[in-house]
């Protein structure tokens, strides 16, 4: 945001189930999350337009606990409008997308750019007879019995930087290196299954085919070492099948001090290349 004293940047923390949404980004002919909020910010604050930036891109299908976005408003219309905007953007917005708080940002805030990880959880259920049919929305089922200590195992050997090429669909000009943070996996009841993922950012269909091959592993179908083998051969591995969406959620974007802000937003900005570093078998 430019600084004047005419506009105040918000910053809006989001819920969706994105079962029913064509992603995150505003499609002219599709109905998205994005779509949504800024038509819905437009409307409860009285401005010809509403331009919502997030942290985090889901794709179709992907929901999310933990999105942040934010949104640049006039002074006065904050001023005049802001203590009942969650309210009037419950009366608004669809069943499925839920701004939970909006407040004045602190100076330097960047929804995309500021973050120090994102933190998405995949569900599994293994279940013989399928998934829940409450869950049927947020979980995945996969048709064979899991290992989860086998799945670990593989994880570990993901954990650090890397390039991720082999994990993720390639965009022209954008850098596939990552700091994988946590892959881990739990069995939170009998057939359910939840993988936790945090990185400082991902690349396109990373976790969902950081999954893919890690559910190969955890069903005998490939061994540990495997997962491993393709991420040092960095280049896209069709043999990595990506999952579908609906089991993926969007939990968290951690900040860091607000003091600290704008020289992240800074410091993530630069292209990020990958050190130069010894083989290690």
């Amino acid at each position: 945001m430019d600084e004047n004293e005419t506009n105040v940047r918000l910053r809006l923390d989001i819920a969706y189930d994105g079962t029913d949404f064509s992603g995150w980004a505003a499609q002219p002919t599709r109905r998205t999350v994005q779509g949504e909020l800024e038509a819905a910010l437009a409307k409860v604050l009285r401005l010809p337009e509403a331009s919502v930036t997030c942290a985090g891109r889901t794709d179709a299908g992907v929901h999310a606990r933990g999105q942040v976005a934010q949104v640049d408003v006039p002074v006065a219309t904050w001023e005049n409008e802001g203590q009942w905007i969650l309210r009037r953007l419950a009366g608004v917005l669809p069943k499925d997308v839920r701004v939970n708080a909006a407040r004045v940002a602190p100076p330097g805030f960047d929804a995309r750019f500021s973050p120090l990880f994102r933190r998405y959880v995949y569900r599994i259920s293994d279940a013989p007879y399928g998934v829940d049919p409450l869950r049927r929305r947020d979980v995945l089922w996969h048709r064979h019995p899991v290992d989860v200590g086998r799945m670990n195992e593989a994880a570990a050997l993901l954990v650090g930087e890397h390039d991720f090429a082999a994990f993720c669909k390639k965009r022209e000009g954008a850098t596939t290196i990552r700091e994988l943070l946590r892959l881990e996996w739990v069995r939170e009841d009998g057939h359910l299954i939840a993988g936790t993922i945090q990185a400082d950012a991902f690349c396109h269909n990373m976790v969902r085919a950081l999954v893919g091959a890690l559910l190969a592993v955890g069903d005998g179908r490939r061994e540990v070492e495997w997962p491993g083998r393709v991420l040092g051969a960095a280049v896209r591995d069709s043999s990595v099948h990506v999952v579908g969406p609906q089991g993926l959620s969007l939990e968290e974007v951690r900040y860091p001090a607000d003091e600290e802000l704008a020289e992240r937003a800074v410091l993530t900005r630069r292209v990020r290349e990958l050190p130069c570093r010894g083989h290690s078998g």
